[in-house]
């Protein structure tokens, strides 16, 4: 997994590139799947909000929210995983990639799992209740 991938929601992850950000499902995400039956994703061009349920992937051990980690709107659906949903686990980072969403606000880091690196800056006050925090996985 690349560094610049974090984690959101316990099993989502994504990555930020000039405003645009790429979600998908993370490896804790499919844990306990062992087959996804369908991906029901927003169309392009609709509005999503932060932290809102935005589509479902369907699965043997029940549906599995999507969420978004920003405002924004929708601007590509990988319809290859709509085609084919096992490409989620074959290749999660990379070919399964679920949608790409254009920020309406910059993205915050506080928005990241507690259990990823925090940036050090605006995150030391906060650090106090949290246990240690471990190094980021590959």
């Amino acid at each position: 997994m690349s560094e610049d991938v974090k984690n959101f929601k316990h099993h989502m992850w994504y990555q930020e590139a000039d405003g645009i950000i790429t979600i998908g499902i993370n490896e804790e995400g499919l844990a306990d799947i062992t087959e996804i039956t369908s991906v029901d994703l927003p169309p392009e061009q609709e509005k999503v909000e932060e932290d809102v349920a935005i589509g479902t992937i369907e699965t043997d051990d029940g549906p599995l929210d999507i969420y978004a980690p920003v405002e924004g709107t929708v601007i590509e659906v990988n319809t290859q995983v709509l085609e084919d949903p096992s490409i989620i686990q074959e290749d999660p980072y990379e070919e399964g990639w679920l949608l790409r969403i254009e920020a309406s606000e910059e993205l915050s880091d506080d928005d990241e799992d507690d259990d990823t690196e925090e940036d050090e800056d605006d995150e030391d006050d906060d650090l106090d209740e949290d246990e240690d925090f471990e190094e980021e996985e590959e």
